[in-house]
């Protein structure tokens, strides 16, 4: 049953009242049957969201998904192509229960801070079970709302489990008013990469290829990092001089173009995607197929994950290389995968480089013995550590949803 509204909410709700402003679009139609709906208030957690809704449909065929993104967010620079993903509505409007009426979720997962009391407390009147993950005290309120007693605590106290990423954090929500058996402490959510399988015999002939030449690979490099990731290679070459690149760029099309560049500043380069073959005085691999990047992070032990050295980049997922092995290397430009990186960079399973020295720098330095292992087994702990707080998530989610049919069946 829903809790009787507090003052504070009944005055929120009448100061935030208006009509739906022009940023309020229509809804495409909602799909059949269950859905979940999860509002995820950073980009950087979008892939890691996706992961979990992946494996949440294996284990639940038929649950449809609606992402949600800040009122304010500019969907287009959000990378989601698999599932719904809308705007909510803003929170001074009276369009949260224009979204609640089309959508209907069964259960809703919230994702960090900015939080929306409106959206939040009219799902929890309609008895939508929710669950509030890497949580933030952090509201999203209408203008001159704050002052308002409670609201916080009210608009926390509607989620039916809260998980903070810290003691301090689960500390600060209990002494809300929050009650302790609702609140608990819990490592964000990671991508659990489960990857392909790779043909042994292939694999095998490639290091042979290599014949036990120190490798290191580039991978996702864009246009304006070229000379960037050469220069560190010439670099490393001085201390290692059987070093070989293999270069992968994010571009198919500047594929041939660098091929011509490479062999223009004399280095000893092959095409792999035009069947080019490694030869023992192959000193660069250029390569822009992602899926041959299954078989790159396997031979190399060091990855340097590009488009993340300029400004406004954003960075890739790290955790293709190290769930294949590789220790990592990036850039200071990872926004969108912040959280993953901050992980990899505080277990010592990453290293971050600013320049093309510090790269060049870096390339010798992991190639050392031993280096490269270490990170790289760093970096499989957090992989394989983090699956089990996506198991638990899905069971709780499954276990909300089994109890709602149950209810609603009783009806």
């Amino acid at each position: 049953m829903s809790k009787p509204r507090s003052l504070s909410l009944a005055a929120y709700r009448v100061l935030s009242w208006g009509v739906p402003g022009n940023g309020d679009q229509p809804y495409v139609p909602r799909p059949s049957g269950d859905l979940i709906w999860i509002h995820i208030a950073n980009p950087g957690r979008l892939r890691a969201m996706m992961d979990f809704c992946h494996r949440l449909l294996q284990s639940r065929p038929g649950l449809s998904v609606v992402l949600s993104a800040p009122p304010e967010a500019d969907l287009s620079q959000w990378d989601c192509s698999k599932y719904i993903h809308v705007n909510l509505p803003s929170e001074q409007t009276g369009a949260a229960r224009v979204f609640l009426d089309h959508w209907r979720p069964n259960i809703g997962i919230w994702v960090g801070g900015g939080l929306m009391p409106n959206v939040i407390t009219r799902a929890h009147e309609r008895e939508v079970p929710l669950i509030l993950i890497e949580a933030e005290i952090d509201l999203n309120t209408a203008r001159g709302t704050r002052w308002l007693p409670d609201i916080s605590r009210y608009t926390l106290d509607c989620f039916q489990r809260i998980l903070a990423t810290s003691n301090e954090t689960a500390r600060q929500i209990r002494k809300l008013g929050i009650a302790f058996t609702k609140v608990s402490e819990a490592p964000p959510l990671l991508i659990s990469p489960n990857p392909s399988p790779w043909p042994e015999d292939e694999l095998i002939e490639t290091n042979h290829a290599f014949s036990s030449r120190p490798i290191w690979l580039a991978a996702w490099v864009k246009d304006k990092e070229f000379i960037s990731v050469l220069s560190a290679h010439r670099q490393a070459m001085r201390m290692l001089p059987r070093l070989t690149l293999i270069l992968h760029v994010a571009d198919i099309q500047e594929a041939a173009p660098l091929h011509r560049r490479l062999e223009a500043m004399d280095l000893r380069c092959i095409n792999w995607d035009d069947g080019g073959m490694i030869e023992d005085t192959t000193q660069v691999v250029l390569s822009s197929d992602p899926e041959d990047l299954g078989l790159w992070y396997r031979v190399s032990a060091v990855s340097f994950i590009g488009n993340s050295l300029e400004r406004g980049d954003g960075g890739q997922d790290p955790f293709g290389a190290t769930a294949l092995g590789s220790a990592v290397i990036h850039g200071p430009h990872v926004d969108q995968h912040q959280t993953a990186y901050d992980q990899l960079d505080q277990a010592g399973a990453a290293l971050t480089v600013r320049t093309a020295t510090e790269l060049g720098d870096a390339v010798v330095e992991l190639l050392a013995p031993d280096r490269a292992a270490d990170m790289a087994l760093a970096g499989w702990q957090i992989v394989t550590d983090g699956a089990p707080q996506s198991d638990q998530l899905i069971e709780l989610v499954q276990d909300y949803l089994d109890e709602r049919s149950t209810d609603d069946a009783g009806t």
